[in-house]
């Protein structure tokens, strides 16, 4: 539970929980175009999106699978605690994608801010492909106060 995370459970190669989410529905881009303000075509409309070059039909907003890598990251460690967190952008997510979103702590550290790790994170589709990577960094607390 993220609420149970302290600085000394963390060693660097520590893997952090993974999440997986999918597969992804259309409804889910109509949802989140709602949610967002960002009704582009491009993510609803098949027929739009073949006309402007996606043969395969509408993709997934990129927004939707960054908050995915958000959910996973802050399922493992409190909100509270997450300083940053910064993506880039790697592959289209389409309709019927299962995404799996896994990290690893790179880099344990105390400093005047606090007990900071910096882990590595990455979502990829069912056949691996990379459609975020990633990286955070969170003050911990210390288990002796």
């Amino acid at each position: 539970m993220a609420n149970d995370l302290y600085f000394e459970d963390v060693n660097v190669g520590d893997q952090m929980p993974a999440l997986s989410k999918g597969p992804i529905l259309k409804l889910q881009h109509v949802l989140y175009a709602g949610a967002s303000g960002d009704f582009n075509p491009l993510h609803t409309d098949d027929d739009f999106a073949r006309a402007v070059g996606m043969k395969d039909g509408v993709i997934t907003h990129g927004m939707l699978v960054m908050g995915f890598v958000g959910q996973a990251v802050t399922s493992w460690v409190p909100k509270r605690c997450l300083k940053n967190l910064s993506v880039r952008f790697a592959g289209m997510t389409r309709p019927g994608n299962t995404i799996t979103i896994t990290g690893a702590v790179t880099e344990k550290r105390q400093e005047a801010s606090g007990n900071i790790i910096t882990c590595d994170v990455v979502a990829r589709d069912e056949a691996g492909d990379v459609k975020i990577m990633g990286r955070f960094s969170a003050a911990l607390p210390s288990r002796q106060g």
